[in-house]
């Protein structure tokens, strides 16, 4: 055995839980963030509930377009919950503990969220490609049962994945320090306190980015181009407009999603996480999720009259 491997088998200890620093910030900044972060949670958790009721409720929405908002929204309500609450706890407790098992349940969750939000943007895209570019057979393709398959895969395909990244970082040895620098259980801050090579869940972290990231990103790009070339070559500008207006919002929430994500992930990190990293995850855990309500139906006028119908008129 050499130097370096018993200086860091010296340094191993059995880990039981961790201590999540989260921001560095004064008892008032902590209040002030509790508060903000509880708004932001209600707001967020409240308004994805109402397009799902809203969805089931009117049968005008009963068709794939508003079966996958509603798996979205649905989605984005779990994203949040993953990291928020647990956050607002430790801001008005004090108590920045969690537990290993805590930590990994944690970080399974929010990583199974986030490539399951990929595949659903990518097939959302698809539904829209098949409704522009092929509308006659649009019914035929996107049949019930076509639909569920969709979104039961776009569910369950990034768990495999997931579970063993999760697995690989909870079976490495950590060094004495439990002190994660940030306010959940990320993989990029908990690998800085292994005390072993973590080249192969480097790795296997940035295979996951292409699988689950670029290539759903490749594929919302192709669908997109084909609509755009179709949109561009109909003979009616009410035609043209209508269909722009089905698309723009999708394209926002695909642009916030990915936007976001790119910044955190492939944004060179340093040796220690910083603040702005932290405030970067922030964004990325909140921002897609707490707009995607406001995006979609203050943009869609099918769901505003839904809306009208089921729940401001009632």
């Amino acid at each position: 055995m050499n130097p370096y491997e018993e200086t860091m088998n010296l340094n191993q200890t059995v880990v039981t839980e961790f201590l999540l620093l989260g921001f560095s910030a004064s008892p008032e900044q902590q209040i002030l963030l509790f508060v903000a972060l509880l708004a932001i949670y209600l707001v967020t958790v409240l308004g994805n509930l109402l397009i799902i009721l809203v969805t089931l409720m009117d049968p005008s929405l009963h068709t794939s377009m508003y079966f996958f908002l509603s798996n979205l929204s649905a989605l984005e309500m779990g994203y949040i919950s993953v990291t928020v609450p647990k956050m607002m706890v430790s801001l008005i407790s004090g108590d920045k503990h969690i537990t290993l098992v805590g930590c990994a349940v944690q970080m399974c969750f929010f990583l199974c969220f986030g490539s399951t939000e990929s595949s659903f943007l990518a097939t959302m895209a698809y539904d829209r490609y098949v409704a522009i570019c092929n509308p006659l057979y649009y019914p035929m393709i996107m049949n019930k049962k076509v639909c569920v398959l969709l979104a039961v895969t776009s569910w369950t395909i990034g768990i495999p994945a997931q579970v063993v990244q999760t697995g690989l970082v909870f079976s490495l040895p950590f060094c004495s320090s439990k002190e994660i620098n940030h306010f959940f259980c990320d993989p990029a801050p908990l690998l800085l306190l292994a005390c072993a090579d973590t080249s192969i869940n480097e790795t296997l972290t940035y295979t996951i980015v292409i699988f689950f990231g670029l290539v759903p990103f490749a594929l919302i790009l192709f669908s997109y181009i084909r609509i755009i070339a179709t949109i561009l070559i109909l003979p009616s500008d009410e035609g043209k407009r209508k269909s722009f207006s089905t698309c723009s919002s999708h394209l926002i929430v695909v642009a916030l999603f990915y936007g976001s994500g790119i910044l955190l992930y492939l944004w060179p990190q340093p040796n220690e996480f910083p603040e702005n990293g932290k405030l970067l995850s922030l964004f990325y855990t909140l921002l897609p999720a707490t707009l995607n309500p406001f995006i979609y139906s203050l943009r869609n006028r099918d769901l505003q009259t839904a809306l009208k119908r089921n729940v401001w008129y009632k």
